[in-house]
């Protein structure tokens, strides 16, 4: 029998680009006998924000672009189409719901001001008539199951861990299932490349750190050589402030932050590690650093928009700076610490730096060179491929002395390079680069 128009439901990607273990995928496929998709590569995203940063530069954009490519084939396998655009997600989902006559659209719940300034556009642009359904789905612990409202959230980590560890529970990753497909369906769209974008193609530079694509697909293989193939997992607590090579870390923050992986996906991985080869304080390390990812979501769902504000969630007053000129001399690698400079270099030609080195470039930033800590994370959010709204703006209000730090730390950037790179080894390679 042919699938009628309205028994199609309309999944809107935002933040989960992903088809293994996606409840909002999973409850349009239960919900509907059809389901149809769509992706915005949203102009918004490629504009410049008011620190004069373009908020999306060429390596994040490069790797959404193969993100998408490898959903867009990965949903084909489960008989959904998925249609992308370059366009405004108010304008897309429109001509999708008079197209396919849709009356329910499933997406990812978000909760920052930006993403939600986005989703009003598109139901003011659509008819009153549609279904919306919200999921909260990029947490380790569900929402739902943490046994606190977000107003209870803890001002300390540790506080924070001790509970969900105590209390809650990981959700079991959910199956996938197929929809039925959708008969003479015509997609004419298709996927943007660089240029199409506004950048130049790009080589990814040799010494990067970070020289994998995105896709859910190359997130997998990356789970199961780091934990599987090479056992890197077991020695993750003794490497993971590493600054050179692909494998002192994990290196899954950029699939969890487009989300083509789940934090649940990775946290069952783990515990399937412990149960076929060892369980040590590495292999608990890694779910530690996923209760961490998870807290700085909570802040902010706690705190809503004072993240963003100077004073952050502290409503400290600061006397901060915008100096332009200091500001380019961070930026392009030119203060009086080589280690700080070497990581910015780092960040610049690849798009990625360690998290030693976001630590210790921030603190200088912030509390050495007193500029508007707001001004460092727009700058990482244009830059890292890994760029996550809650965990950029958490970790940087932590640095700076105006989120969840009980102690105020400032980094001795002389010391900490001493003690992570003590041959210089990290050094030379970044700081050679400035002369060519």
């Amino acid at each position: 029998m042919q699938t009628t128009k309205k028994e199609i439901g309309l999944v809107w990607f935002r933040s989960d680009l992903r088809t293994q273990d996606n409840s909002v995928l999973q409850n349009a496929i239960k919900n509907h006998k059809s389901v149809i998709a769509c992706y915005c590569f949203d102009p918004r995203h490629f504009e410049t924000n008011p620190f004069g940063f373009k908020k999306t530069e060429q390596f994040r954009t490069q790797f959404l672009i193969e993100t998408i490519k490898d959903l867009k084939q990965n949903l084909k396998a489960l008989n959904i189409e998925l249609f992308v655009a370059i366009d405004y997600p108010e304008s897309t989902l429109n001509t999708l719901v008079k197209k396919f006559d849709i009356s329910s659209i499933y997406v990812q719940k978000e909760w920052t001001s930006e993403e939600i300034t986005t989703f009003e556009n598109v139901q003011k642009n659509l008819p009153q008539s549609i279904n919306y359904f919200e999921t909260f789905d990029q947490f380790l612990f569900h929402p739902a199951d943490i046994s606190m409202g977000f107003p209870a959230i803890p001002k300390v980590f540790t506080e924070f861990r001790k509970k969900v560890e105590t209390y809650s529970r990981v959700r079991f990753s959910i199956e996938n299932t197929k929809a039925e497909p959708i008969k003479d369906i015509i997609n004419e769209s298709t996927i943007p490349n660089l240029k199409d974008l506004g950048f130049d193609d790009f080589e990814t530079h040799p010494n990067s750190a970070f020289p994998f694509k995105g896709g859910e697909s190359n997130a997998s293989k990356r789970l199961h050589n780091y934990f599987f193939e090479t056992k890197k997992l077991g020695f993750y607590k003794k490497t993971r402030n590493g600054l050179v090579g692909t494998d002192f870390s994990s290196k899954f923050s950029p699939w969890l932050a487009n989300g083509s992986i789940s934090a649940r996906t990775i946290y069952w991985a783990v515990k399937t590690f412990e149960k076929e080869h060892f369980k040590n304080q590495s292999t608990y390390w890694l779910i530690f650093e996923l209760i961490w990812r998870d807290y700085f979501k909570y802040i902010s769902l706690k705190h809503q928009n004072n993240i963003f504000k100077i004073g952050g969630i502290l409503k400290k007053d600061y006397q901060w700076q915008t100096d332009k000129y200091l500001v380019n001399k961070w930026i392009n690698g030119e203060t009086r610490s080589s280690f700080v400079n070497a990581n910015m270099i780092e960040l610049k030609k690849t798009g990625w730096m360690s998290n030693r080195g976001r630590q210790n470039v921030a603190s200088f930033f912030s509390k050495e060179l007193l500029l508007d800590w707001r001004i460092g994370a727009a700058y990482f959010e244009s830059l890292l491929i890994d760029y996550d709204v809650h965990s950029n703006y958490g970790n940087w209000m932590y640095v700076a002395g105006v989120g969840n730090d009980p102690r105020d730390r400032k980094f001795n950037v002389d010391l900490q390079a001493e003690r992570y790179d003590p041959n210089g080894k990290y050094q030379n390679i970044w700081l050679q680069q400035v002369l060519f």
